[in-house]
């Protein structure tokens, strides 16, 4: 199959100055010496041929780029025996020193695709094979047609959908869906600017005067997907947030980005109900018991609001920017204001809701809100 003998060589296959291939009639156009790659077990994948590693592996493969090698002819040879496939289908066995020349129109009119996978099974190492993307200096070398009369057995195409960040929104979507479906008065409470800023709330609200109950479990714990969710999309854009990378698994694999996924989201929601707990112990210390749950609830209705948005925000920005890395220098800015005026909105809804001194006030606000401000500012990014 386009076989070329040692005696019609003429020149040898490492001689590339005045011509290659059979009597050197070819001029190289590329050369497939640096595209070689080995299958590594240990990730699943093809990886570049190293020769201080892969030197005793015996097949070595390379992708064959048709569509933008039009009129040129495929070169292979061997120093001894080897066996050529294409695309998994074993097509000749070439023998030692000896061209093999294939026509890439004919190649791609045949597989009709724009890449081919080319391999080659013999002898370990790459110093006694060669392969180039040449052209013909006459029309004088007969070249191979090919037909597709040969049984490719290829591997299933890969049809997993491993797009981690997509399948993340998918799931806040869900978890949005569902908090909507069976928690829907806590939903258009939480969700409400409006409600945010009333500064008066009604003593039946739902979460005032019940600790811990159920909704607040669970807008807690979708806020912590959220959390989880921008930890990672920002972590993607090669932004360290607090070491965060110390606690993940360093994988890019969709199994490990899942894993990192809900162990920041746990964190997060550890977090915050652990400020749950600081809440009614530091109002037990001032006498504030009937604002602490108050406190909560406006801390969370906010977050709520303010972190589904500028993950919308960021993520808009990001597909629409040419460095999105450049998002960093000015991340820390709507979190400063939105903390600053989170502390503002939570002062004057405490004076309106309970009379106390405002040193109490002040002293109060300052541990459970400022501290963890200036802590943020100072070691995050």
């Amino acid at each position: 199959m386009g076989q070329v003998s040692p005696a019609q060589t003429g020149r040898g296959a490492g001689n590339t100055r005045n011509g290659i291939g059979p009597g050197g009639r070819y001029y190289p156009v590329h050369s497939i010496r640096d595209d070689w790659q080995v299958y590594d077990e240990a990730n699943k994948a093809y990886i570049p041929f190293i020769v201080e590693q892969h030197s005793g592996i015996p097949s070595v493969s390379a992708f064959i780029d048709l569509e933008s090698n039009r009129n040129y002819k495929l070169l292979v040879w061997s120093q001894e025996d080897c066996y050529v496939f294409l695309d998994a289908a074993l097509k000749q066995k070439l023998r030692a020193g000896n061209w093999l020349v294939m026509s890439i129109d004919s190649l791609y009119r045949v597989y009709r695709k724009p890449q081919l996978f080319l391999t080659l099974y013999g002898p370990p190492g790459i110093e006694n094979k060669q392969a180039f993307i040449a052209y013909p200096k006459s029309a004088t070398q007969k070249t191979v047609v090919l037909s597709d009369d040969n049984l490719s057995v290829l591997p299933r195409p890969h049809m997993v959908y491993d797009d981690f960040f997509g399948l993340a929104l998918i799931f806040l979507l869900g978890t949005h869906a569902f908090l909507f479906t069976f928690f829907r008065r806590p939903f258009l409470s939480f969700f409400s600017l409006h409600d945010l800023f009333v500064l008066r709330l009604r003593d039946e609200q739902f979460v005032i005067n019940k600790q811990l109950n159920r909704a607040t479990i669970a807008f807690t714990l979708n806020l912590s997907f959220v959390i989880g969710f921008l930890v990672m999309f920002v972590q993607g854009l090669d932004i360290d947030i607090f070491a965060s990378r110390t606690l993940m698994l360093q994988g890019s694999q969709l199994p490990s980005l899942i894993i990192d996924f809900f162990l920041v989201s746990g964190i997060a929601f550890l977090l915050m109900m652990g400020k749950y707990v600081a809440l009614q112990a530091i109002g037990s210390l001032y006498r504030l018991e009937s604002i602490t749950n108050l406190h909560y609830f406006k801390i969370l209705q906010a977050s709520s609001i303010f972190f589904p948005t500028i993950g919308i925000i960021l993520t808009a920005l990001v597909f629409n920017m040419h460095d999105p890395a450049s998002i960093g220098a000015y991340l820390q800015i709507p979190f400063v204001i939105f903390y600053v005026g989170r502390l503002v909105l939570l002062y004057v809804v405490f004076t309106n809701a309970a009379s106390v001194k405002s040193l109490y006030l002040i002293s109060y606000l300052c541990i459970v809100e400022l501290v963890p401000l200036l802590i943020g500012v100072r070691f995050a990014l």
